[in-house]
C-alpha cells in the first residue's frame, strides 16, 4: 500500500519539517488548534507516490501545494464512522450540509438528508469531493446546493483522506475553488476483518449501531493480482428534542416567541380588518380585554392556550390575543437513518509492465424524519366558532364574505409528518495503468449515479378534503372531531413517492508523465491528461403532487419534470522543474468546455524552495472556473418558505399593526436561470514548513481566493431590508394577476383582493451577483515519539484563522461581511481548530482531543438587540487495548463534558434556539468497538 507521503529520507525532513513549523505557529497564535494530521512509516526502498493535487509521482512528497492527509488510525482514534463525520473534523471546512442541518434547511424540503462537504465555506459547489482520485455523481435532487453526497462513499473501506486547501486543481477540475476531498480506499489488502460498533447518549435518542466485513486476497507482489471488499451496515437512532434538556434550558419560548409558529391546536383566528372592527364594536373580550390589539385572536388565549405545545406568549407569533405553538417542544433534532454501503476492488497484472483495476461501489441511505403536525389556514363559517357566538359575525348574511374566518392551525389528530429521502448512489470504474517507453500513464472509464427518492408515511394530506371538512364541521380546529373527523383524517392521507431525482456522469480520463531533462535538482517532468465526460439530471414529480393535491407539500407545477445533459471536456498539461536541489518550479494549466456555458483556460503556477533540510517555503497561485451546474441553469421551480422575518411596508401601511401581524414565514419560489454565466476565480497561497528534528514539524499557510460572478440567491432578510432595489421581487396579494397560467396564479389564486398588499411569494432566482473574497492561514502542527517512563506521547492539531470573507448581493453592491457574523444562511467562525494528544504504551493507547470554533455575532432579527453566540468546544476521550495482535477493544466518549450548543437567535434554518450546521445535539455520547483480523 503505497503511503501519501515518502518513504525518502528528504521526505522524512519534509514530513518533519511540516510537523513542527505547526507548532511554532501555535505558540504564536496563543491557541491549541486543528485537525488529524498523517504520520507514515518509513520503508526500504525509495518509490515515486503520486500526491492528491499532482499528475507527476516523485519521491519527495512534499509539493507546493498544501495537503493535509488524515490515516485510517486518526479515524478510528476519533470514533468516526462515516464520511460526514470526517469532514467536520476539517479545520478549514465551514458550513457543512450535516444530518441535523440538513432536514432543517433553508425551507428545502428536497435536501433533507443530504450531507455535503463545504471547504472555506465558499459554498458545496465550490468543493470537489473524490474517492480514489475521481469525480462522483452529484446528489440529484434539484436542491439549492450541487455536491457529491458524502454518504454515497464507503467510509469503512477508507485508507485516508487526503485534503488539498488549494483550490481550482489542474488535474481534478478547476471548479474545485474552495478545495478538493480526497477520499482514497485501502489497496493491496490481504486477510479479513469484522467489526462491530455500538454507541449511546447519555439522555437517550440519538444512539448508533454498525457491523463492517471487509477482506482481500491475492498479494499482488507474489500472485499478479489482489481482490479486495468491505460491506459496512450503519443504523442511528431519531433523537427528539424533548429528550434533551438543553431545549428547554434555552428558553426558546422566552426568548424567541416570534420564531415559533402561529399554527396552533386549538386554531388562531386571522381575522380581516373589517372583522376585528365588528367584534371591537360588539364589545368582544379577547383574554380579558374589550381591545383586540391585533387580528389574531384565539378564544383559548383566556384560558393560557393549550400547554406545553401551544402557549400563551403576548410577545410571540401569535401576538398577545391569540396562542403561539412552541414546535421546539417536539421535533426531530437528528434522524433515523439507515446506511449502507459494498466496495470493491480488484487490481491485475497483465505483464510487461501494465496492470488492470477495476472498482465497484453501491451505498444507500435512508433518513426517515419525523416532524410536526401539519398546519393549515382553513376558512370556517363563524357559526361554527362556538367563542363568537351572539356577535354582529353571526348575523351577517349566508353569502357575506366576513362570515368566513380564517382558522390558521395545526392538525393534531392527523399525526405526525412523516418522510423519508432514500439516495442510492453507484460508481463504476474500470482502467488501466502502467509504462510504456518513459511515459507512466493511466486511463479509466467512470460511470456513477445518484438517485433520490422522497417519499411520505403520514401527516400529508389531500388538501381539499380538508378545506372541504373545515368548512363543513367535519373538521373542528378548536377540539376533538369525533369519529367522522378521524375517518377524513384517514382518508385524506397520501403515502408513497412524491418525488424522484436521478443524475449521472460517464466519463474517461487518462494522464500520462515522464522524464523531460536532467537538470541540477533532479529530473524535470512532463504530464499530459484529459478528461471527458456526460453528465446528466432527471427529475420526476408524482401527479398528486404536480396536481398541487398535498397538504404540506409544493408543486412544481404540471410542467415540473424535466431531463438535461449536457458534455463536458478537458485536458491538461503539469511541469514539475527541480531548478536546483533546494529551488522546484512547477506549472500547470488546465482548458476546460461546458456545453452551453462556455469555456475557459485556467494556469496554475508554484514554488518550493528548501532552505536547509529543516526548512522550506512554498507557494502557489492560479486561477478557477466553475461552470453553473444543471441545478442551477434548469431546475425547476421549487416552492419553499423563508425564515420568519418582518414585512416593514405591512407596518408601514397600517399604524395598528403589530410584528406580530406582518411576521410570518413567507413562502418563496426558488428559480434556476439558463442564463447565468460561469464563475471565475483567483487564488494563491503562500506557506512554510519547519522540522527542527524528526517527530516535530510546524506548518503554516496563507491563503487567498477571490471570486467573481458569484452564483448565488438574495436572502429574504436583505430583500426586505432594501425593498428599494428589491421590491420586484416581492408579489402581494393586489399584484396584477396577469397570465392565467402563470406562478403568480398558481400560488396565490384568481379571487383577488385588491386591498389585500400582504406578501403572497418572494422569488429567489440564481443570478450571477458579484464577488466573494474569502482569506486567512492554515497552521498545523505535529510531534510524534515523544518518549516518558510512562509511555510514548503526541500532538496532532490542525486550525484555521479566517482573516477575512465577505461578498457582494449583486455587481457593484458594497461587500458585506460574514466572518463571525450569522449573515442570511451562515457564518464563518474566524477560529476553529481539532487538536489530539495521543499516548501509548505497550498494547495500550489513548486519545484526548479537542474541537473548537470561535464564538461569533449572531443573526440580526428585526425587533431584536445585536448578540453575540457563544464559542462551541468539545472535549473527546477514546482508549484502545490490543488484546493480540488481530483483536482490539476500542471505547470512547465523545462530548466528555456534555457540552451543549449555544443559543442562537438565527431564523434560516428550522430548528430554533441554536445553528445545527455545527454542533451536536446528542450531548455526550458513549461508544464500544471490537475488530478481529484473520488471514
Amino acid at each position: 500500500m503505497h503511503s501519501p507521503v515518502t518513504p525518502h529520507a528528504a521526505a522524512h525532513r519534509s514530513t518533519r519539517l511540516r510537523a513542527c513549523a505547526q507548532a511554532v505557529a501555535l505558540l504564536l497564535s496563543g491557541a491549541a488548534p486543528a485537525l488529524l494530521h498523517a504520520q507514515t512509516a518509513p520503508a526500504d526502498t525509495p518509490q515515486r507516490v503520486e500526491i492528491t493535487g499532482s499528475a507527476i509521482k516523485r519521491i519527495d512528497g512534499e509539493t507546493a501545494l498544501p495537503v493535509q492527509v488524515i490515516t485510517r488510525k486518526d479515524i478510528d482514534k476519533a470514533g468516526l464512522t462515516t464520511a460526514a463525520e470526517i469532514v467536520a473534523h476539517i479545520s478549514a471546512s465551514a458550513n457543512n450540509l450535516t444530518d441535523g442541518g440538513s432536514m432543517a434547511y433553508g425551507g428545502f424540503r428536497d435536501q433533507s438528508g443530504l450531507n455535503a462537504a463545504n471547504l472555506r465555506g465558499l459554498g458545496v459547489s465550490s468543493t470537489l469531493v473524490l474517492l480514489n482520485g475521481r469525480r462522483m455523481a452529484n446528489f440529484a435532487s434539484p436542491g439549492d446546493g450541487a455536491g457529491v453526497d458524502l454518504n454515497t462513499i464507503p467510509a469503512a473501506a477508507i485508507d485516508r483522506v487526503e485534503v488539498l486547501l488549494d483550490g481550482a486543481s489542474s488535474l481534478y477540475g478547476s471548479d474545485a475553488i474552495g478545495g478538493v476531498i480526497n477520499f482514497i480506499t485501502k489497496r493491496d489488502y490481504q486477510g479479513g476483518e469484522i467489526s462491530a460498533y455500538a454507541g449511546k447518549t447519555g439522555e437517550g435518542g440519538g444512539g448508533k449501531r454498525s457491523a463492517t466485513l471487509s477482506g482481500g486476497v491475492g498479494d499482488y507482489g507474489r500472485d499478479g493480482f489482489n481482490l479486495f471488499g468491505v460491506f459496512d451496515v450503519q443504523k442511528t437512532d431519531s433523537l427528539n428534542a424533548r429528550q434533551r434538556h438543553f431545549i428547554k434550558d434555552l428558553k426558546i419560548p422566552e426568548r424567541l416567541p416570534d420564531l415559533l409558529s402561529s399554527a396552533t391546536y386549538p386554531a388562531n383566528l386571522i381575522l380581516s380588518g373589517s372583522q376585528r372592527d365588528s367584534l371591537i364594536a360588539d364589545g368582544y373580550s379577547s383574554n380579558g380585554k374589550t381591545v383586540i390589539d391585533s387580528r389574531t385572536i384565539n378564544p383559548a388565549a383566556a384560558t393560557g392556550c393549550n400547554p406545553p405545545a401551544t402557549l400563551y406568549l403576548p410577545e410571540g407569533i401569535g401576538g398577545a390575543d391569540g396562542c403561539t405553538y412552541d414546535y421546539m417542544r417536539d421535533i426531530e433534532l437528528y434522524p433515523k437513518s439507515t446506511k449502507t454501503s459494498v466496495f470493491g476492488r480488484g487490481v491485475w497484472d497483465l505483464g510487461g509492465g501494465h496492470q488492470l483495476f477495476g472498482e465497484a461501489s453501491w451505498a444507500r441511505s435512508s433518513t426517515l424524519y419525523s416532524g410536526t403536525p401539519n398546519r393549515i389556514d382553513a376558512e370556517v363559517d363563524v357559526s361554527l366558532i362556538p367563542a363568537l357566538a351572539g356577535t354582529t359575525l353571526t348575523t351577517l348574511d349566508p353569502d357575506d364574505e366576513d362570515r368566513s374566518i380564517t382558522a390558521r392551525t395545526r392538525l393534531v389528530e392527523a399525526g405526525l409528518r412523516t418522510s423519508e429521502l432514500v439516495s442510492t448512489g453507484q460508481r463504476y470504474v474500470l482502467g488501466m495503468n502502467g509504462n510504456v517507453s518513459t511515459w507512466d500513464y493511466e486511463v479509466a472509464l467512470n460511470h456513477s449515479t445518484s438517485l433520490v427518492s422522497d417519499r411520505d408515511h403520514n401527516g400529508y394530506l389531500n388538501e381539499d378534503m380538508i378545506r372541504d371538512g373545515f368548512a363543513d364541521g367535519t373538521l373542528n380546529p378548536f377540539g376533538a372531531s369525533g369519529s367522522a373527523g378521524q375517518a377524513l383524517y384517514n382518508t385524506a392521507q397520501i403515502r408513497g413517492e412524491v418525488r424522484h431525482a436521478s443524475g449521472q456522469m460517464d466519463g474517461v480520463d487518462f494522464k500520462a508523465s515522464r522524464p523531460v531533462m536532467k537538470l541540477s535538482g533532479g529530473d524535470m517532468a512532463l504530464a499530459l491528461g484529459g478528461e471527458f465526460r456526460r453528465e446528466r439530471q432527471n427529475y420526476h414529480q408524482s401527479q398528486a403532487l404536480a396536481d398541487d393535491l398535498i397538504l404540506g407539500e409544493t408543486s412544481q407545477g404540471q410542467d415540473a419534470d424535466f431531463g438535461r445533459s449536457r458534455h463536458v471536456g478537458a485536458v491538461f498539461g503539469e511541469i514539475s522543474a527541480p531548478v536546483t536541489k533546494q529551488l522546484e518550479l512547477q506549472a500547470a494549466v488546465r482548458y476546460e468546455h461546458y456545453e452551453v456555458t462556455g469555456s475557459a483556460t485556467s494556469p496554475k503556477i508554484g514554488l518550493k524552495y528548501t532552505v536547509t533540510p529543516e526548512l522550506m517555503f512554498r507557494a502557489s497561485a492560479g486561477s478557477g472556473f466553475r461552470a453553473p451546474s444543471l441545478s442551477d441553469l434548469y431546475r425547476p421551480v421549487t416552492e419553499g418558505s423563508a425564515a420568519t422575518v418582518t414585512d416593514p411596508v405591512c407596518l408601514a401601511n397600517d399604524p395598528e399593526n403589530t410584528v406580530t401581524d406582518c411576521s410570518d414565514l413567507w413562502t418563496t419560489l426558488n428559480y434556476s436561470n439558463a442564463k447565468l454565466k460561469p464563475e471565475r476565480s483567483r487564488q494563491f497561497t503562500l506557506g512554510t514548513v519547519f522540522e527542527p528534528q524528526r517527530g516535530m514539524s510546524v506548518s503554516l499557510d496563507y491563503w487567498n481566493v477571490q471570486k467573481k460572478d458569484t452564483i448565488s440567491t438574495i436572502g429574504v432578510d436583505v430583500i426586505l431590508a432594501h425593498l428599494d432595489k428589491y421590491g420586484s421581487l416581492v408579489h402581494r396579494y393586489n399584484d396584477p394577476a396577469g397570465d392565467p397560467d402563470s406562478d403568480f396564479m398558481r400560488v396565490c389564486g384568481d379571487d383577488l383582493d385588491p386591498d389585500d398588499n400582504s406578501i403572497c411569494y418572494i422569488d429567489l432566482v440564481k443570478q450571477n451577483r458579484g464577488q466573494q473574497r474569502i482569506s486567512g492561514l492554515d497552521i498545523g502542527l505535529s510531534l510524534s515519539k515523544l518518549q516518558s517512563g510512562v509511555g510514548t506521547f503526541g500532538v496532532r492539531l490542525n486550525g484555521t484563522w479566517t482573516v477575512s470573507s465577505k461578498q457582494q448581493t449583486g455587481n457593484g453592491d458594497p461587500f458585506v461581511s460574514n466572518l463571525g457574523e450569522f449573515v442570511n444562511d451562515g457564518v464563518v467562525q474566524r477560529w476553529r481548530h481539532t487538536v489530539a494528544l495521543d499516548w501509548e504504551q505497550g498494547p495500550y493507547s489513548a486519545t484526548l482531543s479537542n474541537n473548537y470554533l470561535s464564538g461569533y455575532k449572531d443573526q440580526h432579527i428585526i425587533g431584536k438587540d445585536d448578540r453575540r453566540v457563544s464559542a462551541y468546544t468539545l472535549w473527546n476521550l477514546s482508549g484502545a487495548w490490543d488484546i493480540t495482535k488481530d483483536f482490539t477493544l476500542r471505547g470512547g466518549v465523545q462530548n466528555l463534558f456534555d457540552t451543549a450548543p449555544p443559543f442562537s437567535q438565527q431564523a434560516w434554518y428550522f430548528l430554533s434556539g441554536y445553528d445545527p450546521s455545527y454542533t451536536d445535539p446528542r450531548g455526550r455520547f458513549f461508544y464500544a468497538s471490537a475488530t478481529y483480523r484473520f488471514k
